[in-house]
């Protein structure tokens, strides 16, 4: 799936805008509770309510379709008799880089998307929006299931053929 550099990079200014606007309030929040929310009792406290608020569907959505399209490259991977994805990534130090890169460019709109729908339910359901969560829930919902249904259905294709 190519996406068009232009709507690439249109998502990514609004990713960092978002980000941008949310650091004064992150800061004050690090300044009166001497520390980041990340980091603290609270940001644990408030994962059910990310769970049963409203954009809950993206716990279902986004990692459906990063499923999806490690389905498609873990077929393609198979097919050019490539390592599976995970091990590619941890041990071939040559082929690193680029195995980093194609992923990145497969999903990198869905990333950016992960990123402003985890500040808008932060902002929905707790009435304010913290960067440092929205960079590392939203990604996680994309990378994880990702990497590993690329590499299991390399597995799973490269037996069958």
């Amino acid at each position: 799936m190519e996406t068009h550099p232009y709507n690439s990079k249109r998502g990514f200014v609004l990713v960092v805008l978002v980000l941008i606007a949310a650091v004064p309030f992150s800061l004050q929040y690090a300044s009166q509770h001497s520390g980041f929310y990340l980091f603290s009792r609270r940001f644990v406290e408030d994962l059910p309510k990310r769970l049963t608020g409203p954009g809950r569907f993206r716990f279902i959505l986004q990692p459906a379709v990063a499923i999806f399209l490690g389905i498609r490259a873990g077929i393609s991977d198979a097919r050019a008799r490539r390592a599976p994805y995970i091990l590619g990534v941890l041990f071939d130090s040559q082929g690193r880089r680029a195995l980093l890169k194609g992923a990145f460019e497969q999903l990198a709109v869905l990333i950016a998307m992960s990123i402003l729908l985890d500040a808008l339910s932060q902002f929905l359901i707790l009435h304010e929006v913290f960067p440092g969560p929205a960079l590392i829930v939203g990604p996680v919902l994309i990378a994880l299931p990702y990497s590993l249904t690329r590499a299991v259905t390399n597995r799973i294709v490269g037996h069958a053929s």
